[in-house]
C-alpha cells in the first residue's frame, strides 16, 4: 500500500512540475484621436467616422456649438470619411478622404 502511495505522489509530483511559459504583448491599442467638432445648423446633429465602410457614431452635438469627441478604435493616420446626420434625419453633411492623427476640426455645415 505504502509503494502504491509512493508511485501516486511521484506521478502527482511529476505532472504538477514546472512548464514553460512563453509571455507575448498583446495588439497595440489604437490611440484616441479626438475631433472638434463647430454645428452651424440650428439643429443638433450625430456625428460619425466611416472606417473601412462601416459608421462608428462618436456624439452628438447641439446646433449652434462647437464640441470635441474622442474617436477611439480608428489608428491614427487613417484615411476615413465623416458624417454628421440631422437628428429627424433630413440632412447629412460629408467630408471625404480626411487622415485622422491627433486633433481634427470639422465645421458643419
Amino acid at each position: 500500500m505504502k509503494a502504491l502511495a509512493a508511485v501516486l505522489m511521484f506521478a502527482l509530483v511529476t505532472a504538477c512540475g514546472q512548464r514553460q511559459v512563453d509571455v507575448e504583448t498583446g495588439p497595440q491599442q489604437a490611440s484616441t484621436m479626438s475631433l472638434a467638432v463647430t454645428n452651424n445648423a440650428n439643429q443638433a446633429v450625430n456625428v460619425y467616422v466611416v472606417s473601412g465602410g462601416n459608421p462608428i457614431f462618436v456624439g452628438q452635438v447641439s446646433g449652434n456649438s462647437t464640441q470635441t469627441l474622442s474617436v477611439s478604435g480608428v489608428a491614427s493616420g487613417s484615411v476615413v470619411s465623416l458624417q454628421a446626420r440631422t437628428t429627424d434625419g433630413t440632412k447629412t453633411y460629408t467630408k471625404d478622404n480626411v487622415t485622422l492623427s491627433g486633433s481634427y476640426a470639422w465645421p458643419v455645415p
